[in-house]
């Protein structure tokens, strides 16, 4: 049997908890990728991939995207992200990194990155 990798049960009240709570960077990008905004893609917020929980994640581009704030400057984080990106590489997933900063300084910026790794046409 197949174990289960995408949203597992045991992780849906941390996920609900983060949805209801996100940064204020998470909610600005998010008004721009729901309801197949960006090229026609599908977007989650909050999905959970094995147990790591990622901001963003498109299915048909098997696309994470994540929000890094100041949190995200330490050596300890940032050893933590690096590994977290290893294993979703390691599993096929395409992870993009952008800075809170850049999703409101730059958004036009940020949805053509976004939309430069799209490896399908809509």
């Amino acid at each position: 049997m197949k174990k289960r990798i995408h949203n597992r049960k045991e992780l849906i009240q941390f996920r609900k908890k983060l949805r209801n709570n996100a940064t204020p960077a998470e909610a600005f990008l998010w008004r721009h990728l729901k309801a197949k905004k960006l090229c026609g893609r599908r977007f989650n917020r909050q999905h959970s991939i094995k147990n790591y929980i990622v901001d963003f994640y498109c299915a048909a581009e098997k696309l994470v995207i994540e929000l890094d704030g100041a949190v995200h400057q330490s050596s300890k984080v940032q050893e933590y992200d690096k590994k977290r990106t290893e294993i979703l590489n390691e599993l096929g997933y395409t992870v993009i990194r952008l800075e809170n900063k850049m999703v409101f300084e730059n958004l036009e910026s940020v949805l053509s990155e976004i939309s430069e790794h799209f490896k399908q046409t809509p």
